[in-house]
């Protein structure tokens, strides 16, 4: 009996040393945006968040969580554009994520890029989705599109409006190499 109580707590301490899930919203422009999420039918719904002109703002998420969101910009109607989509300790505890411009694929003003946080700083992405200016062959457009992406990471950055370095930046790589985490089969 000891021993399945040694194993009980043994496992609650494994649970809370589970890195929590996020999402850092890094707004690169003077506007002001709102995200709106939406969760998949059953997980935990999400408040609407403002994230400042040039600000960032850091979500967290529950375990599990799975669902999108959108940015509507200061002074526009709540019009669902660019939607981040993310499904956090998916199949083999992978994150998967994308860009999806299947709802809205006008906007050109929300969420534009989605990678994981170790990458914020890299100037060439190897692990992202969405893109710098619109159109783009790296967003979801078509619902049997493969541009979903995963990660072993739970940390993940979500870009929002222009950045002012968008022009020169982009021409130096138009296509990166996409980068899919294989996992072990049982």
């Amino acid at each position: 009996m000891q021993f399945f109580a040694s194993l009980a707590a043994l496992a609650a301490t494994a649970a809370t040393l589970v890195s929590a899930n996020s999402v850092t919203f890094v707004n690169q422009d003077e506007t002001v945006r709102r995200i709106i999420f939406t969760p998949n039918d059953g997980f935990a719904s999400m408040d609407t968040i403002e994230v400042e002109a040039s600000g960032t703002s850091k979500v967290e998420f529950s375990q599990g969580w799975i669902g999108n969101w959108y940015a509507v910009s200061e002074g526009y109607e709540d019009v669902p554009g660019m939607l981040g989509e993310v499904a956090f300790n998916g199949w083999n505890d992978l994150t998967y994520y994308d860009v999806s411009a299947i709802v809205n694929a006008t906007d050109t003003n929300g969420v534009k890029e989605m990678f994981p946080l170790s990458q914020m700083n890299l100037t060439t992405k190897t692990s992202f989705s969405g893109c710098k200016t619109f159109p783009c062959n790296t967003v979801y457009i078509q619902w049997d599109d493969v541009q979903t992406v995963t990660t072993s990471e739970t940390d993940l950055v979500c870009t929002l409006g222009t950045s002012p370095e968008t022009v020169e930046k982009r021409a130096e790589h138009n296509l990166v190499a996409r980068h899919y985490v294989l996992g072990k089969l049982s």
